[in-house]
């Protein structure tokens, strides 16, 4: 009996319904913002894996199910950054009040995402939904090698985050 060599595949995921549409603006200092404006964004993922013996990587539905859920989140919502050091953020029991320059802009809770980036750009957010989607008990127990997280805002405008997630010296974070 002879025993197949392990080899690994990348699966690619670019389904339609993996968008979301959402509200923001990219801030640039202190005293420049683009003006609120939106984008269907869209959001792509590729995952590499050994082929195991019966021939499956894994099940590729737990990928698109979870990816389908965290855009279901930002499905039609304001999103704004946390970590953003020009924002000022206070929430009441109404309003969620957002101070950029001394601009107040009130938005009611239930229309504003705070996501714990610096900005809101697809290089963001393509950070955050991979993050966020390694977090997953279903995901972290996959046998994944790598993913790489590509998020667009338009055609042809796309942000692209790999995991395990390094840094510029090649070192993991």
């Amino acid at each position: 009996m002879t025993s197949t060599p392990v080899t690994s595949t990348t699966i690619e995921i670019g389904k339609e319904y993996l968008h979301f549409g959402a509200a923001h603006f990219t801030i640039f200092s202190a005293t420049e913002r683009e003006d609120l404006h939106g984008h269907n964004f869209q959001v792509a993922l590729e995952a590499t894996a050994p082929i195991g013996s019966d021939g499956l990587t894994f099940d590729y539905n737990l990928l698109k199910t979870g990816l389908k859920v965290l855009c279901d989140e930002l499905d039609e919502q304001v999103l704004m950054p946390s970590e953003s050091p020009y924002l000022d953020i206070e929430k009441d029991d109404t309003y969620v009040t957002v101070t950029f320059n001394g601009e107040r802009m009130p938005f009611l809770h239930r229309d504003i995402t705070i996501l714990p980036v610096r900005n809101i750009t697809v290089e963001e957010l393509a950070l955050y939904l991979l993050q966020r989607l390694t977090e997953q008990e279903q995901i972290a127990a996959l046998d994944i090698s790598s993913m790489v997280l590509r998020c667009a805002s338009g055609a042809d405008q796309w942000a692209a985050v790999r995991y395990p997630l390094t840094t510029q010296g090649g070192d993991e974070i």
